[in-house]
């Protein structure tokens, strides 16, 4: 009977030795893993990127004489080829001429017509003028401050949307944060005066800032991002490096990539009355923009205690 036994084992063994480990897996192993996150459709989602400023409006000056317009526009042209080559192909480089308060209402009906999930306003930062210092750069009198450094991140509150417009920002933020990336927490400093600002969210750095009319007046989720301080001389060499311009480039990317995956969640009839907005606002600037004399100048004063231009 031993005997026996011991002759059906060594045939169940020599059964079991042929057949394919594989069928102890519950699934294959290259079976692709199950997850509940959502996903970003990446042909179909546009992104506004708004150059700060213009040629001829330049904007703030670096330690070494150079336009903050010349830094806004390269960063941005970096940026917009790093969406493009993730998928971002609807991806809108803004890029206006004229004078600041002109300029401002052309970006603002422009972007509000092109029908977007998102704008992204890129800038370089300076400091009030009672924090700048005098130096001589290749014999040339500048003007610096070393006092402040890093980037930040701005959403206005009279945005019609800033829910998304805190939630990008906070993405945005996070992201280069963890490429080792700083924020300046300045703003909330008293001596900064009216620039003082309310940090919405400490970790990633977002300030509010409602009266930005870039952010105030486009009826799409709007961030503004100051990448860095071109008026402290070591960050000025710094943002105009190819690597830190790639580094910001890579976190809006991510940024994007997480605040598309999150739109799906939105109701349609939200998304319709955005665009229903969007229409009216693009046409009330440009009846603004025509209401002009010849040379560009308004027929109307404007005033610029409601907001503020970049």
């Amino acid at each position: 009977m031993i005997r026996y036994w011991l002759t059906i084992a060594v045939s169940l063994a020599a059964v079991l030795s042929v057949l394919p480990v594989g069928i102890i897996r519950a699934e294959p192993p290259d079976s692709p893993v199950k997850s509940g996150a959502a996903s970003c459709a990446r042909p179909d989602f546009r992104v506004v990127l708004d150059v700060g400023h213009t040629a001829k409006s330049p904007g703030a000056k670096s330690a070494r004489g150079a336009d903050e317009f010349d830094f806004n526009l390269r960063l941005a042209k970096q940026i917009d080829l790093a969406l493009f080559e993730a998928g971002f192909a609807k991806t809108v480089l803004m890029v206006t001429g004229g004078p600041g308060i002109r300029s401002m209402y052309s970006r603002v009906a422009r972007a509000n017509e092109l029908s977007a999930n998102l704008l992204l306003s890129i800038h370089h930062d300076s400091v009030p003028n009672r924090f700048l210092e005098k130096w001589d750069y290749n014999g040339k009198p500048e003007t610096f401050s070393d006092r402040f450094k890093g980037h930040s991140i701005f959403v206005s509150d009279d945005n019609r949307d800033p829910k998304d417009s805190l939630l990008f920002g906070s993405m945005l933020g996070q992201q280069l944060k963890a490429r080792g990336l700083q924020y300046t927490p300045h703003y909330t400093e008293r001596v900064m005066g009216r620039w003082q600002r309310t940090l919405l969210d400490a970790n990633a750095g977002v300030y509010r800032y409602d009266t930005l009319f870039v952010l105030q007046k486009t009826q799409l989720p709007a961030v503004l991002l100051e990448a860095g301080s071109i008026a402290n001389r070591d960050e000025e060499l710094v943002m105009a490096s190819p690597e830190r311009q790639q580094l910001i480039s890579a976190a809006v990317v991510d940024a994007v990539d997480s605040f598309c995956a999150a739109q799906p969640n939105k109701p349609t009839l939200q998304v319709a009355q955005r665009s229903k907005a969007r229409r009216a606002l693009s046409a009330r600037s440009h009846r603004h923009a025509r209401n002009r004399t010849d040379n560009g100048t308004p027929l109307t004063p404007v005033s610029q205690t409601n907001f503020d231009i970049h």
